[in-house]
């Protein structure tokens, strides 16, 4: 199965539709698949320069999602989301590294479930401090470094 067209908007340029989906998604994987009650919609979406990258499965779906904000000195790839029926096909992978290209030479930082902290690191991402809880879920803060740096 090949890889689904990847988009890329800020806020005010997405359809209500598909930013309609793409939260939706967020929220079935992190507040109901996992547990973790908390205000996704935390206004980090509609910062200048943020951007949410998706794709969508054939019948126009979003099926995976990833979000990168700007921040003091670099920039950040958070909300990181992809449809239980979607999973393993390559598509999170694929948001990642079109997430990091959007990121340019910056330094790039994330939270990474600490199951996933391998994973992250295969993208060059490198733990950045201890173990923490998020909404009861173990974290640990990661960054890939500035290119050149």
């Amino acid at each position: 199965m090949s890889i689904p067209t990847l988009h890329v908007a800020g806020l005010a340029e997405m359809q209500s539709r598909t930013l309609y989906q793409l939260l939706r998604l967020r929220i079935d994987v992190f507040v109901v698949e996992q547990h973790a009650a908390y205000a996704d919609i935390d206004g980090r979406d509609a910062e200048p320069g943020a951007l949410l990258v998706w794709a969508e499965d054939e019948s126009g779906t979003v099926i995976s999602t990833a979000r990168v904000l700007r921040e003091p000195g670099g920039m950040r790839i958070g909300r990181v989301a992809t449809a239980p029926s979607a999973r393993g096909r390559g598509i999170a992978a694929a948001i990642m590294r079109h997430s990091i290209s959007l990121c340019g030479d910056a330094e790039i930082l994330l939270d990474a479930q600490a199951q996933l902290t391998d994973w992250y690191a295969g993208f060059g991402f490198e733990l950045a401090g201890g173990e923490y809880l998020e909404d009861g879920i173990p974290h640990f803060p990661m960054r890939r470094p500035a290119v050149g740096a």
